[in-house]
């Protein structure tokens, strides 16, 4: 996950033209399963096949239903005693919802969602809030999940920091390698164990 985060980090801040020309076809991308790490993966290789305007939609398509999950999970601890907690919640409910708003008027310039991208996104991200719910710790159950879901998120918005020409994409991307890598920056200062 550390490798990918630096990765990440490195392609929001200078992503030579060049690399946005690479064929990474042949490259596995998966996206770990925001549940648990453990959890099986979202298989990437169906977006890494796509180029210009498919593309394009298909991200979004998945971006929206994975921010959708890491509001539903926000939501479960927005009641939390811990100060800390509560504000990350905030702040993804806020910003995260922001972004949805910004995806879907994107979307509606690529004839609206991909229903078997969002389907598919949809159904890895369905058992999250329930877990944190479920969990005899919540808070740590949301700063756990949330770890290998904004991780997921950075590996999408990095493919689209290769893939995408839309500048509106682009920008979103960067902005989600941005403000995820700060959060799981401050994610790993909780006690997890």
């Amino acid at each position: 996950m550390r490798t990918t985060l630096l990765t990440a980090l490195a392609l929001s801040v200078m992503l030579p033209p060049a690399l946005a020309q690479m064929n990474h076809s042949g490259m596995n991308h998966t996206l770990p399963s925001a549940g648990t790490q453990t959890a099986a993966t979202t298989d990437m290789s169906a977006l890494d096949k796509l180029t210009g305007k498919a593309f394009d939609r298909a991200f979004l398509s998945m971006m929206v239903p994975h921010h959708q999950a890491a509001v539903a999970m926000s939501q479960v601890v927005l009641g939390s005693k811990d100060a800390r907690v509560r504000g990350w919640a905030t702040a993804i409910i806020r910003d995260q919802n922001r972004e949805i708003s910004q995806m879907n008027t994107l979307l509606r310039g690529y004839g609206g969602v991909d229903p078997q991208m969002a389907g598919m996104m949809k159904t890895t991200m369905s058992s999250m809030a329930a877990e944190v719910k479920q969990a005899g710790n919540k808070e740590r159950a949301f700063v756990k999940g949330m770890l290998p879901h904004h991780a997921s998120a950075i590996d999408m918005a990095t493919l689209a920091l290769q893939k995408s020409q839309n500048q509106g994409v682009l920008k979103l991307a960067r902005d989600i390698v941005r403000a995820q890598a700060q959060e799981m920056y401050e994610f790993q200062t909780y006690p997890l164990r």
